[in-house]
């Protein structure tokens, strides 16, 4: 009898993170879709669901390729001031290879309605996202160490100093808040 609680205090805490998570997603392409007239907007008639998906389709083309330029240009950056050897080249080239964005297929493939899954059938499906997730991570990783092991140690120094950089612009890193409320600085105040 004890089983049954756990398991829904279990069920129900991954649906509220899951849900949490999907609100962020949502707030964060909200404020990075570009502000636009609500006249010219409510003078349109509705653009139908495949138009909608055409836009969508597109400007999600478009963002990738603004990331890949940014990313081609900062590891352009961190090659240069790193001043690698003719011997370190191929450990290079095998880092870029191993640490581009791969394709996701669930992001190609139709989406599925979440809302037609039972509870423990998103438990599933949210729990093989993770794993591709760490698998992703996995391999990033060991392309990292791969890589950082044929540095010398002032190019070291030079990634550290790069890499922490890119864990604070990826949001890995919030200076100044050490727990408790992003408000307050002495994270006691709440």
């Amino acid at each position: 009898m004890k089983l049954l609680p756990k398991r829904s205090l279990i069920a129900a805490m991954l649906a509220t993170a899951f849900v949490g998570i999907s609100a962020t997603a949502i707030a964060q392409g909200m404020a990075q879709a570009p502000a636009s007239p609500p006249v010219a907007q409510s003078a349109t008639p509705q653009a139908s669901p495949q138009a909608e998906a055409q836009k969508h389709t597109q400007r999600h083309a478009e963002r990738m390729e603004r990331m890949q330029k940014k990313m081609a240009d900062r590891q352009a950056q961190l090659k240069s001031e790193l001043k690698l050897t003719s011997e370190q080249e191929p450990a290079w080239n095998a880092f870029v290879a191993r640490t581009q964005p791969q394709g996701r297929p669930a992001a190609h493939a139709p989406r599925e309605d979440w809302s037609k899954l039972t509870t423990p059938q998103r438990l599933d499906k949210m729990q093989a996202m993770k794993a591709e997730r760490d698998a992703r991570m996995s391999q990033r990783t060991e392309a990292i160490k791969s890589f950082y092991a044929v540095l010398n140690v002032d190019q070291k120094k030079v990634f550290d100093d790069k890499y922490a950089m890119g864990l604070q612009r990826g949001g890995m890193h919030h200076k100044g808040h050490h727990g408790g409320h992003p408000h307050h600085k002495d994270g006691m105040k709440g």
